[in-house]
């Protein structure tokens, strides 16, 4: 009997003993440690800690990824520069309280922290993986003193109520550094960090000792050049500037996953979760543009890539370039100096109101919290060294005084967001530069005025109109040289399309007499001649300015000429960005309808990919950067604009390249814009070219943004491997696309490259494009990602999707069929195609 109580004894021992490695743990103490294999799991089963090899890597390190998402998803990395080569690591508490990992197998400690030990019993220390993602040593049995935690040492993401940057007492600098690779997660060349060195924390992000990108200073709202921050989003932001710490935290106003991830490509993006389609999705990121690039136009200089004008910098008032042929030559590197006659000291000078700013750099800035703008603006007055002015709070009515001395560096400009900025000019550039601003003001009451007039005196001539009718077109083509060179197309013709051009919206656009046109070109000179399209001929010409300009002079027998020039002209007015191309004005004279477009020297991009002597020039880091530029220009037009466009002729002699190689899409005639929430359409009137076309459009009227997505697929692909979609292959396959798909069915992706890239590319890089363009030219348009996704694709190191089986596949008889087949031809664009349903006889 006492034999058996032993045995009941001995047994509940071992299961009490047993218990608490059977089920999920969170907690290590003292005496426990974690082995490969192990896992902590957060009390609420969030966040899971242990050891991890990344992708193919076959090094160990001990992480901390999100527990529910199915996608492992790195948060946190011990051991970032010092992995395990084996699976022996062990992370335990030592006899001094700190935590530290061990290669069992070489005896070798590869990372520990470094706290003091105090004359504290090792048995009282603990460290918890908490519902925060946080890991956090203890010092005590009660959990409330915290000797050590992983958001203090945070790797390469930010995530809720995680601090972000310094302590001034401890010297504790909480920053991101990228890791090296998808599969390295060892300290990359990108490092994300605020700092203090000036009087004003701003945050910077460098890569290796080099800054490429600067938030700016905080407003009260948000950073000075980050516009997004705005109030009201799915997050709260918290910024503390005291004498003890500067930092700043984010807090989810809902249970949305989401973090803040400095990536290996030097971006910056917030990420959330989105549970229904089992990825993440972008919300955020920087640097954006060329205007984020630091120091992009030089010193005392603006960056405004929404100005009409062709280059992005310019001088800030009162200011020249310091180098006229570089300037010239888009280089704003040099910057700009102080104009010679400007005199802004004691000579009745004072201030221009520049809005929606970054506003310079603060590093030499001085500041001062308790100040008000009008006594701001006095200081700076009273001091000539004083260059500008700005106010440190917005939030709250404009407290505080940010006051800069001597070059003012890396200023932009933005549509919406910033702040106002105060530049010191002289007396007579402030004269001039209110005179512009109070007559910008009285043009525009003037123009309303004059359009009721026009309106009564339109309404009154009709009538005499009736009578006239005969003689109006001679009069009308005499009044066009006279009147103002701008004019609303919209009342140019009723818009058969009434739901997509809201005629009640002005479109202003230059309009060119005849006469100039001519003169320009040579009166269409053969010489001058630079190509022929579907709806008429391209010439070269050059004004008497000497300004270079490309006429597309449409086909007076084109049936559908009035239609595709009006929808050309109304779209490139309502759009600007710098992937597409500039419409300069038009003209509607004597029968003739011409678009006068800026002039690209280096013509179409199929005149490169498709020539195996032009190709040469474009190497794959050039081609990357083209096919990023179209997928940016592309998703302007879907997401970004004030109007949702449509392209439907996306093709790579639509791509056009200027002096700098850099593409902008063209040729908007068979676009269609889409309102408010719309996203496709049905249409019997099929346009484009075939061998771009997705399936469903060509097949059954259908269009949408993922129309386009299916056209920018193929020219991704051509632009790899330089071959045109509709070349014909050995291999029973008719097309590029069907190439392409059966290399990477096996897996031999790489061997479709274009052999004028010889060896200089990354093959890595290369492979993910080839994955992006066959995600795009998927079948079925719900598959494919949109525009917004293909150049988060691109521009980040992500884990992609595999791509489904590609649309129009064209094989030969004795092959098996697949999905959408045609026998149309190919290569040019139509302007009507008949969808014909062929049956068996």
């Amino acid at each position: 009997m006492s034999q058996k109580k032993e045995f009941l004894i001995i047994l509940l021992v071992f299961i009490l003993f047993l218990v608490p490695f059977c089920t999920s743990i969170d907690t290590i103490s003292f005496n426990q440690s974690l082995k490969d294999g192990d896992l902590l799991i957060s009390s609420k089963k969030s966040f899971a800690l242990g050891f991890f090899s990344p992708g193919n890597s076959n090094k160990t390190y001990v992480g901390i990824w999100y527990n529910n998402v199915p996608e492992q998803t790195v948060v946190w990395v011990a051991n970032r520069d010092n992995p395990i080569n084996n699976t022996s690591g062990i992370l335990s508490i030592n006899p001094t309280g700190n935590l530290e990992i061990l290669d069992k197998k070489t005896k070798n400690f590869v990372w520990k922290t470094n706290i003091s030990s105090a004359s504290i019993s090792e048995k009282s220390y603990s460290a918890q993986l908490l519902d925060t993602g946080n890991f956090v040593l203890f010092q005590d049995l009660k959990k409330e003193v915290i000797v050590w935690q992983s958001f203090d040492y945070p790797t390469n993401t930010i995530l809720p109520n995680m601090k972000f940057g310094n302590d001034k007492k401890t010297g504790l600098n909480r920053s991101l550094t990228s890791w090296k690779s998808m599969e390295d997660p060892g300290s990359g060349e990108y490092v994300y960090k605020i700092e203090i060195n000036g009087i004003i924390p701003q945050v910077f992000l460098y890569k290796n000792s080099n800054r490429i990108w600067r938030t700016g200073p905080w407003t009260g709202l948000g950073w000075s050049g980050v516009p997004e921050m705005k109030p009201g989003y799915i997050f709260t932001i918290n910024y503390v500037d005291n004498d003890s710490e500067v930092s700043v935290t984010f807090s989810m106003l809902d249970s949305a996953i989401s973090r803040l991830v400095l990536n290996e490509s030097g971006m910056m993006n917030i990420l959330n979760w989105q549970e229904s389609a089992q990825k993440w999705v972008q919300f955020w990121y920087a640097p954006k543009d060329p205007c984020d690039n630091y120091v992009h136009c030089g010193k005392n200089s603006n960056c405004n890539l929404y100005n009409l004008a062709e280059f992005e910098c310019s001088c800030l008032l009162g200011y020249e370039p310091s180098d006229n042929r570089s300037w010239f030559l888009r280089d704003g590197s040099h910057g700009c100096l102080r104009k010679k006659d400007e005199n802004v000291c004691k000579n009745g000078e004072g201030f221009a109101k520049v809005t929606n700013v970054k506003i310079p750099d603060t590093y030499t800035a001085i500041l001062n919290k308790s100040m008000g703008l009008q006594e701001c603006e006095q200081l700076c007055l009273n001091n000539c060294s004083c260059t500008a002015y700005a106010s440190a709070n917005v939030s709250i009515g404009g407290i505080g005084c940010i006051t800069w001395y001597g070059d003012l560096i890396d200023t932009r400009e933005f549509t919406d967001g910033g702040q106002d900025f105060y530049i010191r000019v002289s007396a007579s550039t402030l004269a001039q530069f209110l005179k512009n601003s109070n007559g910008y003001h009285r043009k525009r009451t003037i123009s309303i005025v004059t359009v009721c007039i026009s309106a009564i005196l339109i309404a009154l001539s009709l009538a005499c109109c009736l009578v006239i009718r005969n003689r109006r077109k001679d009069k009308e083509d005499k009044f066009t040289s006279l009147i103002t060179l701008k004019r609303n197309l919209a009342s140019y013709e009723n818009s058969s399309r009434g739901n997509e051009i809201d005629g009640s919206e002005h479109v202003d656009v230059l309009i060119f007499d005849l006469s100039t046109i001519i003169s320009a070109t040579d009166d269409f000179s053969d010489a001058n001649k630079l190509g022929e399209g579907g709806f008429g001929s391209v010439y070269k010409g050059q004004l008497n300015n000497g300004q270079e300009i490309a006429v597309k002079r449409l086909s007076k027998t084109s049936g559908q000429g009035v239609q595709e020039f009006k929808n050309e002209v109304t779209l490139i007015a309502k759009v600007q960005h710098k992937n597409l191309v500039k419409l300069l004005g038009c003209c509607i004279q004597k029968g003739e309808k011409m678009l006068v477009y800026e002039y690209l020297p280096n013509k179409g991009l199929d005149s490169f990919i498709f020539d195996k002597t032009k190709g040469c020039q474009l190497d794959w880091r050039k081609r990357f950067e083209i096919i990023v530029g179209i997928a940016r220009g592309l998703s302007y037009l879907h997401h970004d604009s004030r109007v949702r466009i449509i392209h439907r002729d996306l093709k790579a002699s639509n791509v056009l390249l200027d002096a700098s190689m850099q593409p902008k899409i063209s040729d908007f005639g068979t676009a269609r814009i889409f309102g408010g929430d719309q996203i496709e359409a049905n249409t019997n009137r099929v346009v484009g070219t075939y061998g771009y076309m997705a399936p469903e459009y060509a097949m059954e009227g259908h269009f949408s943004v993922k129309s386009d997505v299916f056209s920018f697929g193929v020219l991704l692909l051509e632009i790899i491997t330089g071959r045109k979609n509709t070349t014909h292959y050995q291999d029973q396959t008719l097309n590029l696309v069907g190439n392409v798909w059966d290399f990477w069915n096996d897996d031999k992706a790489i061997e479709v490259v274009d052999p004028l890239l010889g060896e200089w590319y990354e093959t890595g890089e290369v492979l993910r494009c080839i994955q992006i363009g066959l995600l795009c030219v998927q079948s079925y348009a719900n598959d494919r990602p949109i525009m917004s996704e293909v150049v988060f694709m691109l521009c980040n190191e992500i884990k992609l999707a595999n791509p489904g089986q590609p649309g129009f596949v064209f094989r030969s008889r004795n092959s098996s069929s697949l999905p959408y087949t045609s026998s149309a031809s190919v290569g040019t664009s139509v302007n009507d195609i008949s969808i014909t349903t062929h049956h068996a006889r």
